[in-house]
C-alpha cells in the first residue's frame, strides 16, 4: 500500500507522456477512468497536437509526398538514391563490419548494426544520404517533430527454426499516438518474402477508430494478450470491419525504395513463405506526443544523435535486471553473414 502511494505521483505524471501500458500503470489501465474517457481523451489530445505540428512542418515537404501520406499513412519513394550511386552505397553497407546485436521473436531474428560515427566515417555516402534535406523534412513531418531518428542497418532473418509465430507478423499499432518508422530496402522484397504491410488510412482517428479505442480501453488488461495490454494493440479482421478499414496490403518493393510510415496505423511484417534475409536501413523516432513545440530535442544535436544507439544499448545492459535487454551482442558482423544467424539468441518481446 505504501509503495502504491509513493508511485501514485509518477503514474499521474506519466499521463502527460507517451506511457502506454495498461498493465504497468494502474491509471492508464483503469477501467473506471477509461469509462469516463481518460484513454480516448489522451488519444484525441495527442492527435490534435500531432496535426498541429505537422501543419507547421508541411512547407518543407514535397506536396506529393504529403498527399500520399495523408491519404494512406505511408509514403513509398522508389529510387530514393540516384540510380548510378545506389550500387556502390549498397555494396559498402553490406560489406561493413561492426558490433552487432540480435533479438529473436518467434521464428525470426532481427540483427542490427548501429549507424554510428564509425560507420558514417567509413561510408561518407551514407552520411550524405541521411542528411539530405528532402528526406529529413519528410521524416520530421511524419514524426511530427524536428528530431533525428535512431538509424540502424537492420537484417530480418526469417524461418530460423521452431514453430512459434513472429509477433511482428500480427497486425498492430505501436502505440496510441503517432510515431515514425522508415525502411530503405537494400534488396528487393517480394509480396511473399515478408514485406512491410499496412492498412491504408488507419493512421486517422475517425469516429470508428475512437470508438474502438474506447472499447479496448475498457478491457481487463490481465485478460488480453500481453502485447496489447502493454499498449501495442493487436487487431483482427473483425476490428478492421468495425473501424470501416480495408484489409492490410503487402507492400512488396524493388531495391532502393524508401518507405516512411506512421506506425499508429495498423501494420505488420508480412508472412514469408521461405527462409531468407531482408536488409534495410531502418529508422525510428517517437517523442512525447503532448509536447506542443517542434524542436528542443537535445539528443538530436550533432555529435550526440549518432551516438545514441550505443548509449541506449549500454544503458540497458547496465540495468538489464530492472528494465530488460532483448538485444544480445553477437560480435563484429556484417549485415549479411553467409554462415547464417549466430547462436546465443535471446527471446525478445
Amino acid at each position: 500500500m505504501i509503495g502504491r502511494a509513493l508511485l501514485a505521483p509518477v503514474w499521474a505524471l506519466q499521463l502527460l507522456t507517451g506511457a502506454k501500458s495498461f498493465l504497468d500503470n494502474p491509471l492508464i489501465g483503469s477501467q473506471r477512468l477509461n469509462a469516463r474517457g481518460l484513454h480516448v481523451q489522451r488519444v484525441k489530445l495527442a492527435d490534435t497536437l500531432c496535426r498541429m505540428r505537422r501543419r507547421r512542418l508541411a512547407r518543407h515537404v514535397r506536396k506529393d509526398w504529403i498527399e500520399a501520406f495523408e491519404r494512406d499513412g505511408f509514403v513509398i519513394i522508389p529510387q530514393i538514391v540516384p540510380e548510378a550511386e545506389f550500387p556502390a552505397l549498397r555494396e559498402a553497407i553490406l560489406a561493413y563490419q561492426g558490433p552487432a546485436r540480435e533479438m529473436r521473436q518467434g521464428d525470426a531474428i532481427t540483427r542490427r548494426l548501429a549507424i554510428d560515427p564509425v560507420m558514417l566515417d567509413a561510408i561518407p555516402a551514407l552520411r550524405s544520404l541521411l542528411a539530405r534535406k528532402d528526406i529529413v523534412a519528410l521524416l520530421n513531418y511524419v514524426a511530427s517533430f524536428r528530431t533525428t531518428p535512431l538509424h540502424y542497418v537492420q537484417t530480418i532473418v526469417s524461418h530460423v527454426d521452431g514453430n512459434d509465430q513472429d509477433p511482428q507478423e500480427v497486425l498492430h499499432a505501436d502505440s496510441f499516438h503517432s510515431s515514425l518508422k522508415s525502411w530503405l530496402f537494400l534488396n528487393p522484397v517480394a509480396d511473399e518474402e515478408g514485406p512491410f504491410s499496412y492498412v491504408r488510412g488507419s493512421h486517422r482517428f475517425t469516429p470508428e477508430r475512437l470508438a474502438w479505442e474506447r472499447r479496448r480501453s475498457l478491457a481487463d488488461p490481465r485478460a488480453i494478450d500481453r502485447l496489447s495490454a502493454r499498449g501495442s494493440p493487436r487487431v483482427g479482421p473483425e476490428d478492421l470491419r468495425a473501424m470501416k478499414l480495408p484489409d492490410a496490403e503487402a507492400l512488396g518493393v524493388p531495391a532502393n525504395t524508401l518507405v516512411v510510415a506512421d506506425t499508429v496505423g495498423f501494420h505488420a511484417r508480412g508472412a514469408s513463405v521461405r527462409s531468407g534475409e531482408r536488409v534495410e536501413l531502418w529508422s525510428y523516432a517517437r517523442r512525447n506526443p503532448f509536447l506542443p513545440w517542434l524542436g528542443g530535442d537535445l539528443l538530436s544535436l550533432p555529435g550526440i544523435a549518432e551516438r545514441r544507439v550505443g548509449w541506449l544499448w549500454a544503458f540497458r545492459d547496465r540495468f538489464e535486471r530492472r528494465i530488460g535487454q532483448p538485444w544480445r551482442p553477437v560480435g563484429t558482423r556484417t549485415p549479411v553473414n553467409g554462415d547464417g544467424p549466430s547462436g546465443g539468441l535471446h527471446e525478445g518481446g
